[in-house]
C-alpha cells in the first residue's frame, strides 16, 4: 500500500496533521510527530498529549493523516481505521518500534494509535502541472525556508 516515495516522505517528515471526527460529525484536526512505519499497511503514533484525539478514535475510528514535505511540495494523504492500544498491552514489536524511533518520548506516550491504512494518495503540488521539477522547487523552498 505504501510506496517507496510515500516511506521515504513519511520517514523524513514525520509529524502528521491527524483527522479525526468530533462527536458533533464536525472534524477536528491535530498535529502529531512520534509516528512510525511498521508495515505497507500499518502506522503508529504516540498518546502524548492528545485527549481530543483519542476521544474521538474511542467513538469513531475512521482517521485521516497528511504527512508534507514543504520544500519539494509533495504530501502523503493516509486513510485508515485506528486502535487505541494501552501501553501495557503493546506487542513487544510495538514497544520495540517506538523505542528505536522515541526512546526519549516513550516514557511519556498513555498509549500507541495503529492506523491500519485502507488508502495511500501521493499529492502534488500544481506547480509541477506548470513544468516545475523538483529540482527547481527544492532550490525555491529552501531559499524560502533558509531567508527565515
Amino acid at each position: 500500500m505504501l510506496t517507496q516515495e510515500m516511506v521515504r516522505l513519511i520517514s523524513s517528515f514525520s509529524a502528521g496533521a491527524v483527522a479525526t471526527v468530533n462527536a458533533d460529525g464536525s472534524p477536528s484536526v491535530s498535529p502529531k510527530a512520534t509516528f512510525v512505519i511498521l508495515d505497507a499497511q500499518t502506522l503508529a503514533f504516540g498518546h502524548i498529549r492528545s485527549p481530543g484525539t483519542i476521544r474521538n478514535l474511542h467513538r469513531n475510528p475512521a482517521i485521516e493523516i497528511c504527512f508534507t514535505d514543504v520544500v519539494t511540495r509533495k504530501a502523503v494523504r493516509i486513510t485508515g481505521t485506528a486502535a487505541v492500544i494501552p501501553r501495557a498491552d503493546a506487542t513487544p514489536e510495538l514497544d520495540a518500534a517506538f523505542d528505536a524511533a522515541w526512546s526519549l518520548y516513550r516514557p511519556h506516550m498513555k498509549a500507541y494509535v495503529t492506523v491500519a491504512v485502507t488508502a495511500a494518495e501521493m499529492i502534488c503540488s500544481p506547480a509541477y502541472d506548470l513544468g516545475l521539477t523538483e529540482d527547481e522547487l527544492r532550490r525555491a523552498n529552501l531559499d524560502k525556508l533558509n531567508a527565515l
